[in-house]
């Protein structure tokens, strides 16, 4: 930190800062930090990495980014809102440059497997730290900390995200020099978020991205860090200039509430899966993180399960299964079944990528036992067709293939819903009004 703040003046206008920017509905802290999306994309992030791991070491990645595995689990990072926007510019092939070199080079591509494995591995800072040492190293041509914002998704309690906004936000916050590119300057710059993080943890987090989320805010010019001289006018004028930030936040609460909007019309959907579930004699399982949503005449949760079958919490993709948007269940003795079991897996995307939600149907259609038959349904707004189409065709989707997903739009739950709670027997009815996607 810098000499011209003694340490009670620094942590006394930094506690202002924090407190002002938690407050403002336009900052990072509440749009996406609280963003429930973003604690629901850790393990499909998670599970992206490990397959780009596999596919290295088995020697299939291949020497292209475009439709790789990368490819797809750096688009939803980059999908996270503002803080991580651009975060697969590191990772594009830049041929004039030959950057970054792990596409040509296979020894450099087999060390870059090595790092995201050996940080999946490991549960302790020191492995962590050990595993970014050993990368920078090699020194790979074009692959520098950008990478940080992977490891993020693995540890977010000791690797805080990387990008120039970040950067510049900690240089104003504390008068260092870091510089973009360098290992080195990023582990300094960590250590320096991390005792930060330490002195305000009661008011941040645990997890590294609040205070990069702040970083990130002062580093885009949201807000001004505070000066680090003893001058009262500059003092005055630094919270003038809060107060601005905060009054200006109105600006964007438009665009909150068309947030809240798709959050609404998301909950809308599921409420019509969850009706017409019951309505089929099915049990319901809504996801765990929405069971609280309002929707017309009470909680989302309403009439539903309270828990998942036990060979469903027992499996190892338990912590995702539970956060699939809608599942659909036969009590035991249906069929012939010993135990209840899924029938039906939903997953309503609004807006975002399918990425995780599919993530989600794998770990329940291949890693829990008696439950391979689950049917799968992507919902979505009719116009989105096309569009899941592509995503599907990514080669890291290619064990959907043989899972027969189904397209169910909007318009047909819709229009139809009423007559096949009235009239449809099973999954008969839904599957007439949705397509198969692969």
């Amino acid at each position: 930190m810098n000499a011209d703040w003694n340490n009670d003046d620094m942590n006394d206008a930094l506690a202002q800062l924090i407190s002002r920017w938690k407050d403002d509905a336009g900052g990072a802290y509440r749009s996406w930090f609280l963003w429930e999306q973003r604690i629901k994309n850790f393990r499909s992030i998670r599970a992206g990495i490990a397959e780009v791991v596999r596919e290295i070491d088995a020697g299939t990645f291949g020497n292209v980014y475009k439709g790789s595995s990368l490819e797809t689990v750096v688009h939803s990072i980059a999908e996270q809102r503002q803080i991580f926007k651009g975060a697969d510019h590191a990772f594009l092939w830049k041929p004039k440059l030959r950057i970054p070199d792990i596409y040509e080079s296979p020894d450099n591509q087999r060390a870059f497997g090595r790092f995201l494995h050996a940080c999946s591995c490991c549960e302790n800072e020191e492995g962590v730290v050990r595993a970014i040492r050993q990368l920078a190293e090699r020194g790979i041509k074009g692959l520098g900390p950008a990478a940080a914002n992977m490891l993020y998704f693995l540890h977010p309690t000791l690797v805080p995200p990387f990008n120039t906004a970040i950067v510049k936000g900690y240089n104003a916050l504390t008068g260092s020099k870091v510089k973009l590119g360098s290992w080195e300057e990023y582990l300094a710059m960590r250590e320096g978020v991390l005792r930060i993080n330490a002195e305000h943890r009661a008011v941040l987090s645990n997890d590294l991205g609040a205070i990069a989320g702040l970083l990130f805010d002062v580093g885009s010019g949201r807000y001004a860090a505070p000066p680090r001289a003893d001058d009262a006018g500059a003092l005055a004028a630094w919270e003038a200039d809060l107060k601005k930030v905060r009054d200006e936040s109105a600006a964007v609460v438009k665009a909150q509430k068309a947030a809240e909007q798709e959050d609404r019309s998301h909950a809308q959907v599921q409420g019509w899966l969850r009706d017409l579930g019951r309505s089929l004699g099915f049990d319901v399982w809504v996801a765990a993180n929405d069971r609280n949503r309002a929707v017309v005449g009470g909680r989302l949760c309403d009439g539903c399960l309270d828990a998942l079958p036990a060979t469903v919490e027992s499996s190892t993709g338990a912590e995702a299964i539970r956060l699939i948007d809608v599942l659909w269940l036969e009590q035991a003795g249906s069929n012939g079944s010993a135990v209840a079991r899924v029938t039906a897996a939903f997953e309503v995307e609004h807006t975002t990528s399918i990425y995780s939600g599919i993530v989600r149907m794998l770990d329940l259609a291949l890693g829990v036992p008696d439950h391979a038959g689950v049917k799968l349904f992507l919902v979505a707004p009719d116009a989105r067709e096309e569009d899941v189409r592509q995503q599907l065709a990514r080669p890291a989707f290619r064990r959907v293939a043989d899972l027969s997903v189904r397209f169910l739009p909007y318009g047909e739950l819709e229009r139809n819903r009423e007559s096949m709670a009235r009239f449809g027997t099973g999954l008969k009815a839904v599957e007439a009004v949705s397509r198969v996607l692969v």
